[in-house]
């Protein structure tokens, strides 16, 4: 079995996709507008004018796979108890993820040293979607 992340950006999903190609290498593999459709979506689903908001998509950020798509288009994007964990392979690259990410976005606990890792940080972004971004310790010697 296999559980991807589904984000919903509610009419933003195409600037979260761009956004999340230059903050952290991500690569769209799949992108579906509602115009895309063999039918349209049912009275109410999405507002006129939606045709070119995304239907569906899936982009890779290292061997991780998240869908995404514009939802009903409401507008307002709610990601409430979820946070999505980034391991990043070293204290450099923690650093320039989470400063990326946490462009035009929230802070929750700043990038530091803890007990577990040298570089651990929290972050919602400019969407909304919480941040964990995590360096491994390096392994000790004869361990």
């Amino acid at each position: 079995m296999l559980v991807r992340p589904y984000l919903s950006f509610e009419g933003r999903c195409e600037e979260a996709l761009e956004f999340y190609k230059s903050a952290v290498g991500a690569e769209v593999i799949a992108l579906l507008r509602f115009r895309d459709a063999p039918e349209p979506p049912p009275p109410g689903m999405v507002p006129p004018g939606s045709e070119d908001k995304i239907l569906h998509s899936c982009f890779r950020i290292g061997a991780t796979e998240v869908m995404a798509t514009d939802g009903g288009c409401a507008g307002a994007a709610t990601f409430s108890g979820v946070s999505l964990a980034l391991s990043a392979p070293s204290e450099a690259e923690a650093n320039r993820v989470f400063a990326a990410l946490g462009e035009g976005g929230e802070i929750r606990m700043p990038l530091a040293p803890t007990f577990f890792s040298p570089a651990f940080g929290m972050l919602a972004d400019r969407f909304g979607v919480a941040w964990m971004v995590v360096t491994e310790p390096e392994p000790q010697a004869g361990a």
